[in-house]
C-alpha cells in the first residue's frame, strides 16, 4: 500500500491547488482524479465559458462596427469553430495543471476514490493512506424533478458548452451566474432567448440596482425575461420541448429547441465512502471547521462540498488555509463576508460585502454612493457606458460594508474594494487614494465621492 502524508480527493480548483501548496509545505502528496485534471473548473465550467463569452463578445464587436467608425462588409460566427475554441483552451488549462503536477512531485492517481476507514482511500481496488485526507471533490449541475435533464432537450451546464449545433431558441432556467452567462452568449450569437426566473429579479443575490440594470441591459439586447415565473413540467415528445411556466398571470407555454436548466449546483459527495467513514453531512453539505477538519480525525473538506460560497477561489483559498494549518503555520480563518462574486455576461457583474437592503435589514446607518459608466470618459470612449459602481459605507465610522458593480470589465476591479474593505479602508482613505484617469476603475473613486457628497464629475 503506498503511503502518503496528504491525500487530495479531486482535482478542481480547490484540489489541486491544495496538492501543490501542500507539495511546497513538504508534505509527500497525491491527488486522485476520476476525470480530467483541473475539475469542472477548467474543463467545463470557468474557463471554457469564458472563452465562449469572449467569442461573442468579439462577434458584437463586428455587429457594432459601426458605432466606432469603422466598415465591416461581411462577417458571420462558426457556432463550431466557436466550441472548438472554447475546448481547445480547457484542454490547454488541463496540461497546464498535468504540468503543475510533475513540477511539484504530485503523483496523480487516476481513477475513481472512495473513502475508508483508518486514513485510507480506495481506487479502484487499489488502497492509498495518508495521515490527511482532503475531499474535494465538487458539484455537479442540480436536477429539479419537474425538469428532469435528458442530456439532448433538457440540458445542464455542461451540455451548453459543447451542443452539436446552435439552436434557434433556447429555454435558459434560472438567472444566477451559469444562468445569465450562458443567456448572453446564445443571445449573442443569435439564438432567441428567454430566462425564466422564480424570484422577482434576475440575479437574485445581487444588489436590487444591479439586478434591474442588467434586466435593462439584456432586454434591450433581445433576451426576453421572465421573472416570478416556474417551470412546472417539460414535454420533450416533439421536435422541440415545451414548458409550462406559471406566472402571477397564470399559465404560458413556451415553445424551443432547447432548455438549459441553471437552477443551482448538487454536491459530490454520494458514494465517496462518507457514510462509512462516519462523516457528518448537513443538507448536501460536508461540516467541516474553520479550518476544515471533519467530524473524523485525519478527514477534511473544502470548495463547493463544505457550507462556504461555491466558487473556484473560495475552494483554492480554502485549499491553502487547510494544508498551512495541518503544517503548523499561524492562519486567519477565511472572512466569507470578504469574498468577491464575479458574473461575465455582458456587461459584467462584481460585487462584496453587503447590498443596500441587506445594510439596511441590518439596522446599520450608512450613505451609499453611485457613479454611472455614462459619466465616465473611458467608457464613454470604449462604448460601454452602461452600467455603474455602488459603493455602502457605515455612516458612523466609515467602514465600507459593500461594492458593486456592472458594467465592462468589472470583474477586474472589484478587488480594489476586497483589499481595501481586508484592511479596514475607510471612505476618507479611498477618496484620498489617486486613481488613474481615464480609467474605468476610477469610478470607485467617483461613487465614494458620491456617498460623501464630493463627487466631481456628476
Amino acid at each position: 500500500m503506498s503511503k502518503y502524508d496528504i491525500i487530495v480527493l479531486g482535482s478542481g480548483p480547490g484540489g489541486y491547488v491544495t496538492a501543490i501548496r501542500a507539495s511546497q509545505l513538504g508534505f509527500k502528496t497525491a491527488i486522485i482524479e476520476k476525470e480530467n485534471l483541473g475539475g469542472v473548473c477548467l474543463n467545463w465550467g470557468c474557463i471554457p465559458t469564458k472563452a465562449l463569452l469572449k467569442s461573442a463578445q468579439v462577434f458584437e464587436y463586428l455587429k457594432h462596427a459601426g458605432d466606432y467608425g469603422l466598415s465591416v462588409k461581411e462577417y458571420d460566427k462558426d457556432f463550431d469553430a466557436v466550441v472548438k475554441r472554447s475546448r481547445g483552451v480547457a484542454d490547454g488549462m488541463s496540461k497546464g495543471v498535468q504540468f503543475l503536477m510533475k513540477k511539484n512531485k504530485i503523483d496523480v492517481i487516476e481513477g475513481y476514490g472512495k473513502l475508508k476507514t483508518g486514513k485510507k482511500v480506495d481506487v479502484d481496488g487499489t488502497e492509498y493512506s495518508a495521515d490527511h485526507i482532503i475531499i474535494a471533490t465538487g458539484a455537479r449541475s442540480r436536477v429539479l424533478p419537474n425538469l428532469p435533464q435528458d442530456g439532448k432537450k433538457v440540458i445542464g451546464y455542461r451540455e451548453a458548452m459543447s451542443l452539436p449545433s446552435q439552436p434557434k431558441k433556447m429555454i435558459v432556467v434560472g438567472s444566477g451566474a451559469i444562468g445569465v452567462e450562458f443567456a448572453y452568449f446564445y443571445n449573442s450569437m443569435g439564438t432567441e432567448v428567454t430566462i425564466v426566473e422564480y424570484l422577482p429579479n434576475i440575479v437574485p443575490v445581487e444588489d436590487e440596482d444591479v439586478s434591474k440594470q442588467l434586466e435593462r441591459s439584456f432586454k434591450k439586447s433581445g433576451i426576453n425575461i421572465m421573472t416570478s415565473a416556474e417551470v412546472t413540467k417539460v414535454d420533450t415528445s416533439g421536435n422541440g420541448v415545451k414548458a409550462t411556466v406559471k406566472t402571477s398571470k397564470g399559465e404560458e407555454v413556451l415553445e424551443a429547441d432547447i432548455i438549459l436548466s441553471a437552477v443551482g449546483i448538487k454536491t459530490n459527495i454520494e458514494n465517496i465512502g462518507l457514510e462509512d467513514v462516519g462523516i457528518v453531512v448537513d443538507r448536501d453539505k460536508i461540516l467541516v471547521d474553520k479550518f476544515y477538519k471533519t467530524n473524523i480525525p485525519g478527514y477534511y473538506a473544502i470548495g463547493d462540498v463544505t457550507p462556504g460560497q461555491a466558487l473556484a477561489h473560495v475552494a483554492s483559498a480554502e485549499g491553502i488555509l487547510c494544508v498551512e494549518n495541518i503544517a503548523g503555520m499561524h492562519v486567519e480563518a477565511l472572512d466569507y463576508g470578504n469574498i468577491p462574486g464575479c458574473t461575465y455576461c455582458s456587461p459584467e457583474i462584481a460585487s462584496v460585502g453587503l447590498t443596500e437592503k441587506q445594510a439596511k435589514e441590518k439596522g446599520l446607518d450608512i450613505k451609499v454612493g453611485k457613479f454611472p459608466f455614462s459619466a465616465s470618459g473611458k467608457a464613454k470612449a470604449g462604448g460601454n457606458a452602461d452600467g455603474f459602481v455602488k459603493v455602502i459605507f457605515d455612516a458612523k465610522y466609515g467602514e465600507w460594508l459593500g461594492c458593486h458593480m456592472i458594467g465592462a470589465g468589472v470583474t477586474d476591479m472589484i478587488a480594489e474594494a476586497v483589499l481595501g474593505r481586508k484592511l479596514e479602508t475607510t471612505g476618507h482613505d479611498v477618496l484620498k487614494t489617486v486613481h488613474p484617469h481615464p480609467t474605468m476603475s476610477e469610478a470607485v473613486m467617483e461613487a465614494v465621492a458620491a456617498a460623501y457628497d464630493e463627487v466631481i464629475h456628476l
